[in-house]
This record gives structure tokens, sequence and C-alpha cells, in this order.
């Protein structure tokens, strides 16, 4: 690893842990430099990044301000996994598996998930918990006949690690909706939350032969997540 990346993984593990707290300075650019022993643009590359990701900004007659980081970006396009997000953003979180299950698609859930009728699949039932507090329901349908077998153990770690390096599955594109709909009771006890609504993503996702493997629908706290993407304007012909 590059000085820089572990000057700015240190900085950034002090901001998340409240040594640097929200709406104070961080030390200035030479005692960084002093006490990480690394030249000034080391230091200004670890900056750069904090300031990227939204964690520090410059302010004149004040160096760099710690921002608050009250709610978690969680981007809307990609197709990285819960596990994968939560991992870059080093955050302290656990899954339970609250159940697991094969069954057979009727026709309302075929026309809920895009399976077949009479196909079967594993529906997956589980909680994520950040810094010790239920934030994100997750139910996921995994297609049975491209998915033969799924566990518990499996369903606790990470279940795209499992079909991409184990399966050897290529997991290539999903067509998402975003709503935001009224929380049931089940809800409320899986969430320990008398929230009246939450975001629901649904995702229809695909391998690369464009075959379907995984119907999901993830319900999310409204006060613990800014949902984001990134779009670009085609250039006029």
């Amino acid at each position: 690893m590059k000085k820089y990346q572990e000057v700015y993984n240190d900085l950034k593990e002090k901001i998340r842990t409240n040594v640097y707290p929200a709406e104070t300075s961080l030390p200035t650019e030479q005692a960084l430099q002093d006490l990480y022993g690394v030249s000034r643009d080391t230091v200004r590359k670890a900056l750069a990044i904090l300031t990227e990701r939204g964690m520090i900004q410059k302010v004149q007659g004040r160096g760099s301000l710690v921002l608050k980081q009250e709610l978690l970006n969680f981007p809307v396009s990609g197709l990285t996994s819960y596990q994968e997000l939560t991992d870059s953003l080093q955050l302290q979180t656990k899954t339970e598996v609250i159940s697991l299950d094969l069954i057979v698609v009727n026709s309302n859930l075929a026309n809920l998930t895009g399976f077949e009728p009479y196909s079967k699949v594993w529906k997956v039932v589980r909680t994520r918990s950040i810094d010790g507090k239920v934030s994100v329901v997750d139910t996921d349908y995994l297609s049975a006949s491209l998915v033969p077998t799924m566990t518990l153990d499996i369903a606790q770690e990470s279940i795209y690690d499992y079909l991409e390096n184990q399966l050897g599955m290529d997991i290539a594109y999903a067509q998402k909706e975003i709503t935001v709909e009224p929380t049931s009771r089940e809800e409320r006890e899986l969430l320990q939350s008398q929230d009246d609504y939450l975001v629901l993503i649904k995702s229809r996702v695909y391998l690369g032969d464009t075959r379907q493997f995984q119907y999901t629908e993830s319900k999310h706290k409204i006060d613990k997540f800014r949902f984001v993407d990134f779009a670009r304007r085609k250039h006029s012909l």
C-alpha cells in the first residue's frame, strides 16, 4: 500500500471513531507531515481523497474541516453488494439470517420476481445492522436451477462472493426500481423502529448471458442512507 493511502486510511478511521469529531479541524499539513513522517505531497494526496469522499472540506482560516457523516452514501446504479459497500466504508456491521427456505414460485410471485411459475427459488431474509442498529431488511430470491446450493453460512457471509468465486457466475447487470413504502408491522419488529416509511429498492439481477438469477427487495431506514448516482450527459453529435 502506498504511503498516502496509509495516511488516508488512518485519518478516515480517526474521523469515524471521533478522534477528529465533526465540525472540528484536522491538524495542519505540517503537523500531519511530522505525525506520519511523510512529505507534504503525501499529506496533500491523502487529504484530497478525504475531500473527494465528502469527509472533509477546506475552509479559509480553519484548514481541513471534518464534515458530518450522518448519512451513508448508497450507490443506486452500481452492482455493489452490501458486504462490499460496508467493507469499503470500514463500517462495523452485522448480518443476521432470519430465514432460508426453498420455495415454489406461484403466479403472484412470478409476476413480482420475474421467475417462471412453478420454478424453485431460494428465499433468504436477512437484517443488516450498522453500529449495533438494524438499518436494512433484505429479501432475496435466487434461482435454484442456477444456484443449486444455499446454506445459512453462505447467507451469513456474502452470497455474491460465493456465486462469483465458488460457482464462477458472471454477475453482469440489474434493473432497479426505487420507491418509498409504508412500514409493515413485521418490518417495525425486525428494524426495532417506529418509522412510518422505508426506502424500497427492487432489483432483478442478470448474468452475462442475460439469464435472471436473483430478485431482491431491500428495505432501508430513511434516516440512515443517502441514495446517490453518477450521471453524465451525452455530447451532442
